[in-house]
């Protein structure tokens, strides 16, 4: 069942995948990845009620003003809104941006939240490289607005794959579109969901470690086993330092859950039983 609800200047949808079940609802989340990308996982719980939504912004949620950049708190907000409207509390499984909005979420409202497996937030501000990391992701929304959506993203791809530490010249670096099959000229858009609403409000936030470290939600950090060295994996072992938390090493890289969306294929069946365990603690 799909349903809608109207948040602080958006209006979010979300699905809820009803099964018989003693558990709080399992909610799936990334950022900007919509509901589409947890298929694949989804369809590997069928014996919880799952959860799905898309964030702000992004396929059928529609934002009043889609210039604007959208924050984590304002994210945390949308998901406590829906939590809200399935029940009062689930347990939470949040992937990249979605694990940053998610560890947002349970430093203000940690009753929402029982478990929270947050799979490599790109936090950068937690890098020992964080200068570099942070400069890029400017670089990356500076060109974006410069020249449009290939140049940029071709730079995004090339930092999300850049295995240790962000060099300093890292803005610098040549690299053609067209090697990924993206466009070399500039159509005059600038509604990018990633690029222009998310890069930096996601990266660049600041996380309250002592709330999430006083919280009562028990919180897993994950992240994947192939992605070593890759800036999302980074952040995912740089909160588990602040946290205090060992952090568990899941299958595949960070688009481990996806089973064919989007073209890519993880291991999600591998994904699914670690996921899991985390969950039964």
């Amino acid at each position: 069942m799909t349903h809608t609800l109207q948040s602080d200047g958006a209006v979010i949808t979300y699905d809820v995948r009803q099964a018989e079940s003693s558990e709080p609802p399992l909610m799936l989340v990334g950022s900007p990845m919509d509901a589409s990308g947890f298929v694949s996982l989804a369809d590997r719980f069928k014996d919880r009620t799952v959860v799905t939504y898309d964030p702000r912004g992004t396929a059928r949620s529609k934002k009043d003003d889609p210039t604007t950049e959208s924050t984590p708190d304002q994210h945390a907000e949308d998901l406590r809104l829906v939590i809200d409207a399935v029940g009062g509390q689930v347990d939470l499984f949040a992937s990249s941006g979605g694990a940053v909005n998610a560890l947002a979420l349970v430093a203000r409202h940690p009753e929402k939240v029982r478990t929270l497996v947050a799979h490599e937030p790109p936090a950068a501000q937690v890098l020992q490289d964080r200068e570099g990391a942070l400069a890029a992701t400017t670089a990356i929304r500076e060109m974006y607005l410069r020249d449009g959506l290939g140049p940029a993203m071709a730079r995004f791809i090339l930092l999300v794959q850049h295995k240790g530490d962000i060099p300093a010249d890292f803005a610098d670096q040549q690299v053609d579109p067209a090697m990924f099959g993206l466009p070399t000229e500039d159509d005059g858009s600038r509604d990018d969901v990633l690029l222009g609403q998310n890069l930096i409000t996601c990266t660049h936030y600041q996380h309250d470690f002592d709330a999430l470290r006083a919280a009562s939600t028990r919180i897993v950090i994950a992240v994947g086993a192939e992605s070593d060295g890759e800036m999302a994996c980074r952040g995912g072992l740089g909160v588990a330092e602040r946290l205090g938390l060992t952090p568990a090493t899941y299958p595949s890289g960070h688009a481990g859950f996806l089973g064919g969306e989007f073209g890519q294929t993880g291991d999600p069946d591998g994904f699914a039983a670690a996921l899991r365990a985390s969950l039964d603690g």
